[in-house]
Formats: structure tokens, sequence, C-alpha cells
């Protein structure tokens, strides 16, 4: 039988895409009406969005070619630098919206806490790869759970001093399920469930969280309770989507939008631009695409050849999973809101650079899959760049 290797996945490369162009295009509405924030140039954003997207490109395409054997050996400097960036954050990083999350490197910020969430998927990975090879067992043990647990914890401390909340939560989400996928215990997920709960509730009580994070909290549950303090971003959020109908006021028409009544709108709240100006059907598009991603990202791990690909690409798929619910909950009230961007679509060159890295290491992994090959030259497969 014919060897054959699969090529790039271009239903997920589409979507992306798709996602891509759509967040240009809302990052561009969203700012080009604000002078105060662009100094007068309407493009200003767009420029700087589109410079992020094609440094993205770039990292894609460099993990995409990287031979599947090197991710092994550069997975733990992934991760030792992740937390050297988290260390930094916290000992000389820049406070904004009282989170200590950035770092300023030439004039260019840096969110280390973006990397962070790639950098423990790849790690837990290749812990669980390494400990499975050549055993007969599919399923880790508690030792290796105990493993991921350290190797998650230490960036996930580090988030919390920030502190983070929203990055945390995805980060957790992203840890359970990738203990999910390896096959952690049902006693060790319900734990981590209850665990988790009670240090919510413990936070909240003893008082660790700060009280900004108390008031969105509160606004959450009774957006009506502080209309023009802690409940002001979500109630002029659900204006906004409100407005758009079902085919939107159209683009760079959005009259929330125009008017800048909704704070952070081409970073956190840039779904609200595409409720507002495209409507029901072009929100409901971006987030077909965002479940595309999801979808694909889930197919690949079914089919990946060993333990390192399929926890590397669902645990990929969890976090861009949550993430894009989280951000698009909070502008719909359904969620806190908690600062997280809408992978692919928000501003930021941080999230976009981690995503494209993400995208590329799961590409990378589908490229190396030998499902269409014979189970005798499975082991021999090796990945192919097909363009």
């Amino acid at each position: 039988m014919a060897r054959r290797t699969p090529g790039l996945d271009w239903i997920l490369t589409g979507a992306v895409m798709g996602l891509v162009v759509l967040g240009s295009l809302l990052v561009w509405s969203a700012t080009s009406a604000r002078p105060a924030l662009t100094g007068g140039d309407s493009t200003a954003y767009l420029e700087k969005h589109l410079v992020n997207v094609a440094i993205g490109a770039v990292l894609f395409v460099v993990v995409l070619a990287i031979d599947h054997r090197w991710l092994r050996i550069v997975a733990p400097l992934v991760y030792l630098a992740s937390i050297a960036g988290l260390v930094m954050v916290l000992a000389m990083g820049t406070t904004v919206n009282g989170s200590r999350s950035w770092l300023m490197l030439g004039g260019m910020s840096i969110q280390p806490s973006e990397f962070a969430k790639l950098a423990v998927v790849v790690g837990m990975g290749l812990l669980v790869a390494e400990r499975t090879q050549g055993a007969w067992r599919r399923r880790v043990n508690s030792v290796d759970v105990i493993g991921m647990l350290v190797i998650a914890g230490i960036p996930a401390a580090l988030i919390l001093l920030q502190p983070d909340l929203g990055t945390m939560l995805v980060l957790s989400a992203t840890v359970f399920g990738v203990l999910a996928v390896a096959g952690a215990s049902r006693r060790w997920l319900v734990g981590l469930v209850l665990a988790g709960g009670a240090a919510a509730v413990a936070a909240v009580v003893l008082g660790f969280l700060k009280p900004y994070q108390l008031d969105r909290f509160m606004a959450f549950t009774n957006p009506d309770l502080d209309p023009r303090g802690a409940g002001y971003n979500v109630e002029q959020a659900r204006i906004a989507i409100g407005n758009g109908g079902v085919f939107g006021q159209g683009l760079f028409d959005g009259s929330q939008t125009r008017s800048g009544f909704v704070p952070e709108q081409h970073t956190d709240f840039i779904f609200t631009v595409a409720g507002e100006e495209l409507g029901l059907l072009g929100a409901g598009a971006m987030i077909a695409l965002l479940a595309i991603v999801v979808w694909r990202c889930l197919a690949i791990a079914v089919h990946a050849d060993d333990m390192f690909g399929r926890i590397a690409a669902s645990g990929i798929a969890c976090w861009i999973g949550f993430q894009a619910f989280q951000n698009i909950g909070m502008c719909l009230g359904i969620m806190p809101v908690t600062g997280v961007p809408l992978p692919f679509v928000s501003y930021g060159g941080s999230s976009m650079f981690a995503g494209m890295l993400a995208l590329g290491l799961v590409q990378n992994i589908h490229l190396r899959s030998s499902s269409l090959l014979p189970t005798g030259l499975a082991l021999n497969a090796r990945p192919l760049l097909r363009l």
C-alpha cells in the first residue's frame, strides 16, 4: 500500500483566515471614529493590527515547518521562557485596568500570560508523552496527574499574583480539558471541580479579590446594580448588540460604536461591533467560524499518532473554545467581565502571536498524522509540508 501523508487542514486554515479578516474590519471600525485613541489617524490601529497578523503568520509558518522531533526538544525551553516572562511581569511589568500583566519592550507591549497558555499545554503533553512512551497503558495515573498539575500550577500562581482572573479561568478550563483527554480518573476530575469551587468561595470570603473584581462580579449578577460604574461595560455592550437586530446597522455605521460608548471595544468587547454592525447573521457567522476551529482541532487530536499530539491539539481546542465563550459571554452578560480577547479577532499582538503559534502546532500535528497510512508505516511517518 502506498505511503501517504495528509496535507494542511484547509478547513481549519480557512476558518482562521475568515476570523482574521473579520477581526481586521471590526478593529478598523471600532477605532476609526475615535481621534482621541488614534491621534487623528483613522487607520492607525488597522495598520498595527495588520502588522500583528503578518508577524503571527510568520510564526505560524515557522512552527509548521519544524520537524516534529524538534518539538520535544524545544518544548521545555518554551515552558521555561513563559515562566521567566511571568516573573518579569511581576518585577517590572505595567499595570493596565488593575492587572500587572504587561511588559514594555522597545515600545511594544507584551502579555506573557497569553503565551503561558500554550506553554502549559505543550508542557503537560510532553510530560505524559515521555511517561507513557513505550508503555501499554493509554491512561494517565495519579503520578502523571500530579506532575501535570505542577506544570500548570507554577504559571497559574504567577498569573494569580498579577492578578489576571480572566486568563486564570481560561487556563483552568484548558487544564481540565487536557486531564480529561489524557484519561484522568473521574475522582481527579470531580475533585478538581470541587477544589476550584472551594477556592473561589475562599477568595471572596477571605478578601483575596480586589474591590474592582468584586464589583465586576456583582455587576455580572445584577447589571442594573451600578449601571454607571461596574455594570457600565455590560450595559453598553448589550445595547450595542441589541441595536444590530438581524442584519446589523452596517459596517462603520454602528451608532454605539461610532459614538464610543463601549469601552475597550477594539479588544475585549470587539464582539459588540460584530453584533451591532453585522447583526445576528454576522455575529452568528463569527461564532460558527470559531466553532469550526475548535471542531478541526479536536478532529486532529482524535487522529493524532501519539499522546503528545493528542493532548496538545485537544488542549488548544479547549483553550480557544473556552476563551471565545468567555469573551462573547461577557459581551452578552452571561459571563463576568474578565478582560480576555476574542481569539484571532481582537486587537492585540500577544493574543494574535500565541494563537498563530498554537495553530501552527496543530497543523504540524496534522501533517505528521499517519491516519491514512498502513499500521506498519505509522511509526516511521514524518511530516511533509504541503502548502
